[in-house]
């Protein structure tokens, strides 16, 4: 072997370290060709959306859908002074289902807010011989999607429309069958997936 093989070979070792070294810096760095990597939903509000309060109002709580769980959220609905008490849980039902159907606020959208309850839902009270807190749909429960009814269900059931036991009686728009649907811990982790448990009312 030569001086001058020896003196190559001495060379090309240091030029070998820098190239692996360089491979490996290369390989541990983010592609870019496939975008930034996906930010993780907050479901958090950086303060109070006084957007969707108003100053004179009821408070109550609405379920939206963030992050493929329920999340409650603060609302408000005018309720008359003075107002019955049947006729009271009619117009508190009510006014639910319109901050439910209605859309989130830009805050809320940008925090990962979404609802599925669909605009012109109405209601009205018991017909004879029905328990008082029975509430009548326009639309059948039954006829709702799944995230739809676990949003209804949610907010409905622990509100002044209801006896508030976590449970609500629900009809269609016709007297007829109802049933008893309850929120569970798992209805507000999987509404898309776990439908609210329900059971019929004895006698309807």
């Amino acid at each position: 072997m030569t001086a001058r093989t020896v003196r190559r070979r001495l060379l090309a070792v240091p030029l070998l370290g820098l190239l692996l070294s360089g491979c490996g810096i290369r390989a541990t760095q983010v592609p870019t060709d496939f975008g930034a990597a996906p930010s993780r939903v907050p479901c958090t509000l950086a303060g109070p959306d006084l957007s969707k309060q108003s100053a004179q109002g009821v408070p109550v709580q609405v379920f939206l859908l963030c992050g493929a769980s329920l999340v409650a959220v603060d609302r408000t609905v005018r309720v008359p002074e003075g107002t019955p008490d049947a006729q009271r849980r009619v117009i508190v039902a009510q006014g639910l289902l319109d901050q439910l159907a209605a859309s989130p606020s830009a805050a809320e959208r940008s925090a990962g807010y979404a609802t599925y309850v669909p605009g012109g839902l109405s209601v009205r009270g018991p017909g004879p011989k029905e328990p008082e807190d029975t509430l009548h749909l326009s639309t059948a429960p039954a006829r709702l999607t799944s995230y739809a009814l676990a949003q209804l269900v949610c907010t409905l059931s622990d509100s002044a429309a209801t006896e508030g036991d976590g449970s609500v009686i629900l009809g269609g728009p016709r007297d007829g069958t109802l049933r008893r649907y309850e929120c569970t811990d798992d209805v507000r982790d999987r509404p898309g997936s776990i439908q609210p448990p329900s059971s019929g009312i004895v006698g309807h």
